[in-house]
């Protein structure tokens, strides 16, 4: 996963694993990285479903969590804007991957935007804070799973 701030309020987000890669955009006007960062750490917390949505004037990502035991799969939606029922979208990308495997590619990613750009850098480019404490709430329940320990 990498989020890149591509202009003044917006970022590209690209996901991808071994089979595919989709790569979606997202607007200031949301708070589309704390949305992420938070319904990934509930997946971690034990929640079995849960989204994000990422708007991109007017499209809009809708992003489709559902957890089952230590396995997410993830559905990544396509929509003309983001009112409209999940059945109205495309799906541009799909997956299923560990919850450890996607908190950590969730944790790498914010970790390398902060390298990048620095706090005040990101926030001259996206127009709000860094997400500091969803990235390290999401961190923290990570560290947490069972038989992490304190790696990082």
């Amino acid at each position: 996963m990498t989020w890149t701030l591509s202009g003044s309020g917006w970022a590209d987000c690209t996901v991808a694993d071994r089979q595919a890669e989709a790569e979606v955009t997202a607007s200031y006007i949301t708070a589309a990285p704390e949305e992420l960062l938070t319904a990934v750490a509930r997946l971690v917390a034990g929640e079995t479903q849960t989204r994000a949505q990422f708007e991109a004037e007017p499209t809009a990502y809708r992003w489709i969590f559902h957890r089952q035991a230590d396995t997410v799969s993830i559905r990544l939606l396509e929509l003309r804007h983001g009112g409209l029922h999940d059945a109205r979208g495309a799906e541009i990308w799909s997956s299923r991957l560990p919850v450890d495997a996607l908190a950590r590619a969730v944790v790498r990613c914010f970790d390398e935007v902060a390298r990048t750009y620095g706090e005040s850098g990101y926030r001259g480019k996206w127009g709000e804070h860094f997400p500091r404490t969803e990235l390290e709430s999401l961190r923290r329940l990570w560290r947490a799973l069972p038989g992490r320990g304190d790696r990082v």
